[in-house]
């Protein structure tokens, strides 16, 4: 769940570094973020007991600007996993490697810089370590569904079903 996931990242960067990397989250009205408490607080070792930890915010509805930069992720993620391509069978290791080479991929809007190097210069490549990212060279970075071995589920049961008219013909 993505509270598991604010937990984990909270537990690898410690208190302190999660705080100031993750002021706020902005995110839209998702399912998955609808137990705001859960993020924005972390357990206390009294029972009953928590700690502010950061603050959610919500975009309005239908308004996928006012969070672009993580639209443009979505873009790129959607480069190398079509919609409509299963994620099931993905591992942690295929998303570490699908995002180390999103955030090689450098950016107009960065100054012509990855986001990779921008945050290596503003938090240093210790934090990137901990967070399991590493950086892809320039020539390497691949935003297509061959980084993963994806194979479009649809095209290939169009395939099939045009092969199948075919034959019957």
């Amino acid at each position: 769940s993505v509270i598991d996931v604010f937990n984990g990242l909270d537990k690898v960067l410690g208190n302190e570094l999660f705080s100031e990397l993750f002021p706020y989250i902005l995110t839209d009205n998702g399912s998955e973020f609808s137990n705001p408490r859960a993020i924005e607080y972390r357990e206390h070792p009294e029972p009953g007991a928590s700690y502010h930890r950061t603050n959610i915010y919500y975009c309005d509805a239908g308004c996928p600007y006012q969070k672009g930069a993580c639209e443009v992720n979505h873009e790129l993620i959607r480069r190398i996993i079509p919609k409509e391509t299963s994620i099931d069978d993905l591992t942690q290791t295929d998303v570490f490697k699908m995002m180390n080479h999103i955030n090689s991929y450098k950016r107009k809007k960065l100054n012509n810089r990855s986001p990779y190097e921008t945050f290596s210069f503003l938090h240093g490549e210790e934090v990137l370590a901990k967070l399991g990212c590493r950086p892809v060279d320039a020539k390497d970075i691949c935003l297509k569904p061959k980084l993963l071995k994806i194979h479009n589920v649809n095209k290939s049961r169009q395939h099939i079903y045009k092969n199948s008219v075919n034959t019957r013909g």
